[in-house]
C-alpha cells in the first residue's frame, strides 16, 4: 500500500493507520519521497524538515502501537505556510529581509496540531508578507501550479506553496492564511478544498501579521471532511489572542452529513456574472443544479446596494494602512530587496490618514449590519471562487487582483469554503465558494460536504508522474 499513500486524503490516511494497513512511518516516507521527486520542478517548499519528520513519525507509530494514540490526526503529515512561526526555525514570511529570522516561539495553531500528533513536513512558499493573491514572489520564487507542466500558471496567493503541495500530493493537507482570499484562491486554482474561517476562530498568535483586523489562518486539504478535522483541532480560545474569545468552539461534525434539503442558498446576482470566464460560470451553474437536486432551494440574493467589488475594494485599503507602519523602513528603502508589486501595495498605506482608516472601519460595521439584514432567512451565498481558471504568469497584471470574488467576504466578516466543482476543456480546475455568516463554518462545511459527496471533482489530480 505504501506506493499509494500519497494519493489518500487525511481521513483515508487516518483510517489506514487506525486499521494498521499503514503506519505513520510509511505515510511520512511516502510524502517525503513525493517531495524529493517533484520539488525541484514545483518549488512548493521553502524548507523540508525531513529528519525531524521521520523522528516524529517513528514516535507516533510507537505511541499508536502501544495504545497511546492521540486521535484521528496522529501521525498525519502536514505542511505549514512560511508565515507561521515554529520555535528555532526560520520564518521568512516570503521576504529576503527575513532570511535569518529564527522564531523565538511557536504559533498556537502549530502547538495544537503537534499536540494532536501531526507531523510537520516543512514550510511552504508565500507571497512576500502574504500581500498578493496571484501567488507570485519576485525574489524567493513562485511555486509551479501542477495542473499545467508546459505553461507556468498562477498558483494563487498568498498561500501559494500550501496550495501546490496539497494539489501535487506532496502533503495531504496544509495550513494557509486568508486576509482577502489567500486560502480560497490557491484552493480554486490548484483544485483543492480551502476553508476561510471567521476572525477569532483560530488563533493568529505566532502568525506574521498582514492585517490584524482581517487575518485568519485556515486549512487547505483535498476534502471538506479533512478541513473539518483540521478546524476541530485548531479552533478555540487562546489567551495570547484576545479575538479568540469572540466565538465559542463548534463541533464541525455535528451536522456535517445532514445534507442540504430545505436549506435556502442564494445565487449571486445577474450583475455579478460579468467578467467571469464562460467555463467558470458553466461549472457554477452545474453546482447550483446539483445542490437543487439534493433538496436545496436556490433563491435570488436580495439587492444589497453594493457589489462584491465595491465591498472588497476597501479590504486593500485596510491591509495597506495596517501593514505599512510595521514594515515602513523596508518599503521606503528603494535599495532594499523587496518584491516590487508588494512594495507598491504596502506603500499605498503611507497616504491613508488615521481619520480615513477609522472611517473605513466604521463604514465596514455599517455594511456588515446591512448585509446581515439582507440575507436574513438565507443559509449561504454561492459564487465562483475566482473569475477565471489559473492564468499564465505572463498574463498577470500586478496592479489588479484576482480576489474580487473573495475580498468582500473578509470585509463583511464572514466565513467561506472553496471546493472544486469542475474542469475546463484545457484541464484546469474551477471552484465554488460557499459563504456563510460569521461563526457559521459548520454550515459551510455541511453544504460543501453534500455537494462534494454527490460529485467527484475533488478526486481529480494533476498528472505529474
Amino acid at each position: 500500500m505504501s506506493g499509494e499513500l500519497h494519493e489518500l486524503s487525511v481521513s483515508e490516511l487516518s483510517a489506514a493507520i487506525a486499521t494498521r494497513r499503514a503506519s505513520p512511518v510509511d505515510v511520512v516516507e511516502a510524502h517525503l519521497a513525493r517531495i524529493a521527486a517533484l520539488e525541484p520542478r514545483l518549488q512548493a517548499f521553502v524548507e523540508v524538515y525531513g529528519e525531524d519528520a521521520r523522528l516524529a513519525a517513528e514516535a507516533a507509530d510507537k505511541a499508536i502501537r502501544s495504545g497511546h494514540g492521540l486521535g484521528a490526526l496522529h501521525g498525519i503529515p502536514i505542511a505549514i505556510k512560511d508565515l507561521v512561526e515554529v520555535e528555532g526555525r526560520v520564518t521568512t514570511g516570503g521576504s529576503p529581509s527575513r532570511k535569518n529570522a529564527v522564531s523565538a516561539h511557536t504559533a498556537t495553531l502549530v502547538k495544537k496540531l503537534v499536540q494532536a500528533g501531526m507531523v510537520m513536513l516543512g514550510k511552504t512558499h508565500t507571497v512576500e508578507f502574504a500581500y498578493g493573491a496571484w501567488g507570485t514572489n519576485q525574489h524567493m520564487g513562485t511555486p509551479w501550479n501542477p495542473w499545467d507542466l508546459a505553461t507556468q500558471r498562477t498558483p494563487g496567493g498568498s498561500s501559494s506553496g500550501s496550495g501546490v503541495a496539497v494539489a501535487a500530493r506532496c502533503a495531504p493537507c496544509a495550513i494557509g492564511s486568508d486576509t482577502g482570499g489567500s486560502v480560497r484562491i490557491p484552493a480554486s486554482w490548484c483544485g483543492i478544498t480551502g476553508l476561510k474561517v471567521s476572525v477569532g476562530r483560530i488563533s493568529t498568535f505566532g502568525v506574521l501579521p498582514l492585517s490584524p483586523t482581517l487575518d485568519t489562518p485556515g486549512p487547505l486539504a483535498r476534502t471538506v471532511e479533512d478541513c473539518a478535522l483540521l478546524l476541530g483541532v485548531m479552533q478555540g480560545p487562546d489567551p495570547l489572542d484576545r479575538l479568540t474569545t469572540r466565538l465559542s468552539p463548534i463541533d464541525p461534525f455535528a451536522k456535517l452529513k445532514r445534507g442540504v434539503k430545505g436549506l435556502k442558498l442564494a445565487r449571486m446576482p445577474e450583475s455579478e456574472r460579468a467578467n467571469h470566464h464562460a467555463e467558470v460560470l458553466a461549472s457554477y451553474d452545474r453546482s447550483l443544479t446539483a445542490l437543487e437536486a439534493l433538496g436545496a432551494e436556490i433563491v435570488e440574493l436580495p439587492k444589497m446596494g453594493r457589489s462584491f467589488r465595491e465591498n472588497g475594494d476597501l479590504v486593500g485599503r485596510i491591509i495597506s494602512a495596517e501593514i505599512y507602519p510595521r514594515i515602513a523602513s523596508l518599503a521606503d528603502d528603494r535599495a532594499a530587496q523587496m518584491d516590487e508589486a508588494v512594495r507598491a501595495r504596502v506603500l499605498a498605506g503611507k497616504d491613508i490618514s488615521a481619520r480615513q482608516y477609522l472611517d473605513i472601519l466604521a463604514e465596514r460595521e455599517c455594511r456588515k449590519l446591512e448585509f446581515a439584514s439582507g440575507i436574513e432567512g438565507i443559509d449561504a451565498v454561492l459564487s465562483p471562487s475566482t473569475f477565471t481558471p489559473a492564468i499564465s504568469l505572463t498574463d498577470v497584471d500586478q496592479t489588479g487582483t484576482p480576489a474580487v470574488s473573495t475580498r468582500w467576504v473578509n470585509f463583511l466578516d464572514l466565513c467561506a469554503l472553496s471546493l472544486p466543482n469542475g474542469m475546463t476543456a484545457g484541464g484546469l480546475p474551477t471552484s465554488l465558494q460557499i459563504v456563510c455568516r460569521e461563526g457559521d463554518e459548520a454550515h459551510a462545511l455541511r453544504i460543501g460536504w453534500a455537494l462534494q459527496n454527490a460529485t467527484d471533482w475533488h478526486k481529480k489530480a494533476p498528472r505529474l508522474d
